[in-house]
């Protein structure tokens, strides 16, 4: 029996792909998986039973990865799971930063008890929320991830002008990219030539204030912007200052600040990006299936702080080894199983930043004390027999 534990209420969808060998729940100790979704993880004491923890989401600012990969913790999260979702939100975001379709419906709204008047008020002041389409115009996504690539396509349909930029372009989302695209390799090109800009990247320290005094001074007069990445992404000062002078003609975010709520131009949406039950439900199943084949194969997919690293099963035994990334490991890890006579079927091994996984299989043996001797190798985080 496995054992689950559950940091936030998950989708039942995600559950139910457990079978009856795990037990799952919030009271659940000694665990050896757990699934969360926005739940504050750093404080938390992790058992040492914990082999890895799942993010029914994207993001995993909310996880301490650092201290995960020290005691051995694999860190998964379900990238694309809620792609749809943002991307619609994102279309929509596109549409009301040039419509002027909220403030519209907010002056409507003030027509209320004028009777049979109401009609022709609506017809004299609907000049105010006049704004222009965005057919014809032209769309800079920062991010061709999943989500980029998307926005990308969607925006392609409506008849924009599609520019994209991602120094990271993988090679799935270059396929996914719809052809009509133009891939651009300096971002400066996407602020001088777009009139709507979309950001879809990670806050790093390397992306931080990635809009900022001067990022906007290279762009069009009148641009408008979209952030549904994360707010640190934006300085607000700069963005707050190019609104006044009108150099931004609307800024709309799914990530709002103390700072820019109920700024003139600012349409802050309360983090609905991901909000939908399709989205919950998308991402908790991943979730669950990435902790089943960690759990019972040693796979390891798209983790955030160990490598990707799946193998078919050969052999009688797996043996899955988390370890430093420095010289002379495998040779290590090797040497004791030939030493113990034991023959290696299988092997693979990569390794991500300062951390590498590599996975045994291995013919009759006595695996248990086989992963003892490993242990006891210095750079060796955590050794485990399936």
């Amino acid at each position: 029996m496995f054992k689950i534990k559950t940091y936030n209420k998950i989708s039942k969808s995600g559950l139910e792909v457990f079978d009856d060998k795990y037990t799952i729940g919030d009271e659940v100790e000694n665990a050896d998986g757990a699934i969360v979704r926005s739940a504050a993880l750093h404080d938390v004491e992790f058992p040492s039973s914990l082999l890895a923890i799942a993010r029914a989401g994207a993001g995993t600012n909310n996880i301490p990865t650092e201290r995960c990969s020290e005691a051995g913790i694999v860190v998964f999260n379900t990238p694309g799971a809620n792609a749809n979702a943002v991307k619609e939100l994102v279309i929509a975001g596109l549409l009301i930063s040039s419509r002027r379709v909220i403030s519209g419906i907010e002056w409507a709204k003030t027509l209320k008890g004028n009777g049979a008047e109401v009609g022709k008020m609506v017809e004299k002041g609907k000049g105010a929320f006049v704004g222009p389409e965005i057919k014809g115009k032209s769309l800079g996504v920062i991010g061709l991830g999943a989500i980029g690539v998307m926005v990308a396509n969607a925006a392609n349909h409506l008849g924009m002008k599609v520019y994209g930029y991602d120094p990271y372009l993988s090679v799935k989302s270059a396929w996914n990219l719809n052809h009509n695209a133009i891939y651009i390799n300096d971002i400066n090109e996407i602020f001088a030539k777009c009139d709507y800009i979309t950001i879809h990247v990670p806050l790093t320290d390397s992306t931080k204030n990635l809009v900022n005094t001067d990022t906007i001074a290279k762009m069009k007069d009148g641009v408008r912007i979209l952030n549904f990445s994360r707010a640190g992404l934006v300085n607000d000062d700069a963005l707050k200052a190019a609104l006044e002078s009108g150099k931004v003609a609307a800024y709309v975010t799914d990530f709002p600040t103390d700072d820019v709520l109920d700024v003139d131009g600012v349409i802050a949406i309360p983090h609905l990006g991901a909000s939908t039950p399709e989205s919950e439900d998308n991402c908790a199943s991943m979730a669950a299936k990435e902790l089943i084949d960690y759990i019972e194969n040693g796979n390891i997919v798209n983790s955030v702080n160990l490598p990707e690293v799946t193998m078919p099963r050969s052999g009688e035994h797996r043996v899955c080894v988390i370890h430093k990334n420095i010289p002379n490991m495998i040779t290590a890890i090797t040497g004791i199983i030939a030493d113990d006579g034991v023959n290696i079927e299988n092997l693979l091994n990569k390794s991500r930043g300062d951390y590498a996984y590599t996975m045994l299989d291995i013919g009759a043996a006595d695996a248990d004390a086989v992963a003892d001797e490993i242990k006891a190798i210095d750079g060796v985080i955590k050794v485990r027999v399936i």
